[in-house]
């Protein structure tokens, strides 16, 4: 049997294929070692995987963030490696598992865009090159941070339209002061700024929205994706619920570009799915 979770900080996404060919899931709270203790882990593949867990394991991928450091990586091997010793382990970053899910083993350009945003050139097997990642505050182009961001700022500056901050203010009834204390003293500035672009996706026929996401996705593509030696004639792929759910107008900025679109998912676990049935 194979192992694939991702794992993000809220959540994580478990696959179990078998050696019939049958594929088993589940479901579980996230983990991120940055954050978090290892026995964290450990608790959760104790509830939520060995009592489905009825046979043999052979390999175990786990893909996730905060997975950068050897440290960070012996610790989640440490908590699988206590159930399961014999098994090979793999841990990836999240970059890995979008390559590997949007690209399977052909080379091709793969992004995320959903809270954050990153890119990177996949071979088909491992990440080859990667435009640095500087993170919200100075980057995240094209990400659920970065279009809130922009327009909470222009919504205190009375930049959009009369209309459409009324609407706003009525969904989010926020002052100056409660934003500012949630973005510079809250835990998450960047989710509490990405939830902002559900009411955004709500309002997208109104042309002050349509032209917030199309600059935003237009910022990615100028400095993620065109930086990529070769990115017209290679093709481009997205995983993350703002690419997602805002698939059109990316599809539309890359047409406007010169640049080709192939696959674009909300989540990387079913493309991963594939992607490992060649190690069963």
């Amino acid at each position: 049997m194979i192992i694939i979770a991702d794992s993000g900080g809220s959540k994580i996404d478990w696959r179990f294929l078998k050696k019939d060919g049958t594929i088993g899931q589940a479901h579980s709270p996230g983990f991120n070692p940055y954050y978090q203790p290892l026995d964290h882990l450990t608790n959760i593949v104790e509830e939520h995987l060995v009592p489905k867990i009825e046979e043999p394991v052979d390999k175990i991928f786990f893909y996730g963030t905060g997975v950068s450091s050897e440290k960070n990586v012996i610790t989640i091997q440490d908590a699988f490696a206590k159930y399961w010793p014999k098994a090979h382990i793999e841990i990836g970053w999240d970059l890995l598992a979008a390559g590997r899910a949007l690209c399977g083993q052909e080379k091709g350009i793969a992004c995320i865009l959903g809270t954050g945003s990153n890119s990177c050139l996949y071979d088909g097997v491992e990440i080859i090159d990667n435009v640095a990642n500087l993170g919200w505050i100075l980057a995240d182009e094209g990400s659920g941070t970065f279009i809130g961001k922009k327009f909470i700022f222009d919504y205190f500056r009375k930049e959009m339209p009369e209309k459409l901050a009324d609407q706003f203010y009525q969904r989010f009834p926020f002052n100056r002061e409660e934003v500012l204390e949630k973005v510079y003293q809250g835990e998450k500035p960047g989710a509490f700024l990405a939830s902002f672009c559900k009411f955004i996706f709500q309002h997208i026929d109104e042309p002050y929205c349509y032209k917030l996401i199309y600059n935003s996705f237009a910022d990615f593509y100028q400095n993620n994706v065109m930086k990529y030696e070769d990115y017209k004639n290679t093709k481009v792929h997205f995983v993350g619920s703002i690419g997602f759910y805002f698939s059109d107008i990316l599809r539309q900025v890359a047409n406007d570009k010169g640049i080709t679109v192939k696959n674009i998912l909300e989540g990387p676990i079913a493309g991963l799915t594939l992607y490992h049935q060649k190690d069963l």
